[in-house]
């Protein structure tokens, strides 16, 4: 386990970072011209952000960019 100290602003400037990667990759993943091939490994990637996101963010938020559970991530 490793821990960070990070002060108020930092952590939202990380937040912000973390919210504008979850977007992006919304959007590629519901992209039709994007290879089916790459999804999986964009789904995994957003999981991965979607962790570090619930670790900076209030719940309010984090239920904004929850993952869909559907077939396609």
């Amino acid at each position: 386990m490793l821990g960070l100290l990070i002060n108020e602003m930092e952590q939202k400037e990380v937040e912000y970072l973390l919210k504008r990667e979850l977007e992006e990759l919304l959007m590629d993943l519901e992209d039709h011209r994007i290879d089916h091939k790459l999804k999986p490994s964009m789904g995994e990637r957003y999981q991965l952000l979607f962790q570090l996101f619930r670790r900076v963010a209030s719940e309010k938020e984090c239920l904004k960019y929850m993952p869909k559970r559907s077939g396609n991530q």
